[in-house]
This record gives C-alpha cells, sequence and structure tokens, in this order.
C-alpha cells in the first residue's frame, strides 16, 4: 500500500509517499480501506514534533479517514465488512489502508467519502464543545472566530442546528460571506473592525454567550472583552501560532468561564458518550440539517499543496486527501 511518511520532525516538505506492506486488523479491530483523508492543523504540529502526542519515527501521520471496511479482526461485534465508514486513529491516516478500532468507525449515512473524511475531528470537536462544555441553550449567541476554517464551518453548521444565533468573525469579507453561507447570521471583520466593540454592539450591549476559538494570539483577550454575563469561552486550538496570556480578572469580572475543549482525550475517556455524539450528528445530516462542506481535495501526490492550504490559513472549509 502508498503511505505518506515522516522520517524526521520538521516541516511537512520532508515527508516522502513509500510503499508498505498491507495491514491486518488485531483482535477488536477493523481494516479500512480509505478513500479519503482528512487534513488538520494538529497534523502539522505533530509532524513538527509540537503536539502533546509525540509518535515514534518514522510514522504515517493522519488522524481521519472515510473507506470501506474489508476485514474485520476476532471479536469485532459492531461492525461488518463492507461498511461504508469514517474512522479516527492517533497516527496512520494518511495511507490506502488503516486499522483501527471498531468502536473508532462508524457508519458515514449519506455522506460522500470526501465529507465523512473531514467530519470525525471538526464535527466532533464542536458537537462536544457546544453541547458538553458550553452546554449550549436554545437562542443563545455564538461568536466563532476563524469562522471559514474546517472547525469554524462545521461549529457554525452545528450551533444553528441547535437553535444558536451566529456571529461570525474572520479576517476578510470573501470568508465572510462564505461563513454566512454555512449560517452565520452576522459578521465581524477583525481586519478592519474592532471584534469587541463590534460584537457589543449588535449583541446591544449584552456581549456574546459563547465564544468558540480555534485561532488564539490577540483576538482571544478582545472576544473575551465581550462575553457577556456567565459567558462560556471555549479554547479549541491556536492556528495563529500564539498562545494567548488572558487576563483573569476579566473571567471574574464577568461570572464568565474558560473551558477547555480537548475533544480527542474526551472521546477516550468517554466512548459511550463519543459514539452517542456521532450518532446524532449523522442523524442531523441524514435529516439534512446541514452538509458538510469540503472545499479542497487533493491526491495524496498534491500532499505538500494541502499542508499548505492548512498552515497558511487559505481553507475554507474542510480540506481532504484522496486516495482514490
Amino acid at each position: 500500500m502508498r503511505a505518506l511518511i515522516c522520517n524526521k520532525f520538521g516541516s511537512t516538505i520532508n515527508l516522502v509517499i513509500e510503499d508498505r506492506e498491507k495491514l491486518e486488523p488485531g483482535y477488536g479491530e477493523v481494516l479500512i480501506d480509505v478513500r479519503a483523508a482528512g487534513v488538520n492543523f494538529p497534523d502539522i504540529l505533530t509532524i513538527e514534533g509540537k503536539y502533546q502526542f509525540k509518535p515514534t519515527l518514522p510514522f504515517i501521520p493522519g488522524g481521519e479517514v472515510s473507506g470501506v471496511i474489508s476485514k474485520i479482526g476476532k471479536g469485532v461485534t459492531t461492525r461488518e465488512v463492507g461498511d461504508e465508514v469514517f474512522a479516527t486513529m492517533q497516527i496512520g491516516g494518511f495511507a490506502e489502508q488503516v486499522v483501527t478500532s471498531e468502536h473508532s468507525a462508524f457508519l458515514k449515512g449519506s455522506m460522500s467519502f470526501e465529507q465523512a473524511a473531514g467530519f470525525a475531528i471538526t464535527y466532533g470537536t464542536s458537537y462536544y464543545a457546544l453541547k458538553q462544555r458550553a452546554e449550549l441553550k436554545l437562542g443563545e449567541s455564538v461568536l466563532v472566530l476563524g469562522a471559514a476554517g474546517g472547525v469554524g464551518i462545521a461549529c457554525i453548521q452545528i450551533a444553528k442546528a441547535m437553535g444558536a444565533k451566529i456571529i461570525a468573525a474572520a479576517s476578510t469579507e470573501e470568508k465572510l460571506d462564505f461563513a454566512c453561507e454555512a449560517g452565520a447570521d452576522l459578521r465581524v471583520n477583525y481586519s478592519s473592525e474592532n471584534l469587541k466593540e463590534t460584537v457589543k454592539e449588535v449583541t446591544e450591549g449584552k456581549g456574546v454567550d459563547i465564544i468558540y476559538d480555534p485561532v488564539g494570539g490577540d483576538l482571544a483577550e478582545q472576544a473575551l472583552r465581550a462575553v457577556a454575563w456567565d459567558g462560556r469561552f471555549l479554547v479549541i486550538g491556536f492556528a495563529s501560532g500564539l498562545i494567548p496570556r488572558m487576563p483573569l480578572n476579566l473571567a471574574l469580572l464577568k461570572g464568565a468561564s474558560l473551558v477547555g475543549v480537548f475533544w480527542g482525550s474526551w472521546a477516550g475517556r468517554d466512548p459511550a458518550a463519543s459514539k452517542k455524539n456521532f450518532t446524532e450528528l449523522v442523524e442531523m445530516v441524514d435529516q439534512e440539517k446541514f452538509s458538510p462542506l469540503v472545499t479542497e481535495v487533493y491526491p495524496l501526490d498534491k500532499f505538500s499543496d494541502a499542508f499548505e492550504c492548512i498552515s497558511q490559513r487559505r481553507a475554507r472549509g474542510k480540506v481532504v486527501l484522496s486516495m482514490l
């Protein structure tokens, strides 16, 4: 099988495509013939050796795929050969085959393989953030930073399906147009507008109930200053590359909460709840409450272009590698 290999930590341009032996599933595992794989910012951090999880070299990066189960290991009871699934794993996704636990593989429903490949991490993260961590209530407002990116669009679509009012924040009018097409109600261009003042204005002075921040950097404090009483600031990630130093007195003054969102760790600790979340998410898609957006599909040979799209924050929606 062909696979994308990281032989040393560093730039993604150092990755190489190699032929590797075909895989076999172990006990409780399934073998998936991969049709497509989602590309995410944490993949780049893992390749650079900067992520929380540092794999042993050499390794195959990639944490989410879609495809068809071609073989099952002993003890598997929930999946069958021929199932069309999306699945998660720590590493190994950028290859023509992957092996993962049967409990990490979910039926993809009506989604295409490209949609399903980019579904698990962004939609799993966003739903966990809004449902379990923020406990989003009907009619509350959600400010989404980096609104046109993969997790931003996922948050907008899910929050809309949950009955929230959404304020999209992004750096260009083109990105904001895209976010509004995905379901955002209001918009803030933080390249030309003051984020705090504009959010206060569009919420009529109340502030925003929930802040969804995958960007970090200087925008984080501006957003926190616009939070409503009893608001929740969701710490998703740091795509800007800068981890902000937040003045905690703001949380005190607003009775607000700073809430960490580490979906992967939570899913491993509570797989039953994670499975329930994915069942509900796939039902939302099948019921046409939203349709996952995939805007960039690259063949495996063009992996450098896919990573560049992510690292330069040019992605609008999801970036996917095709294995076909």
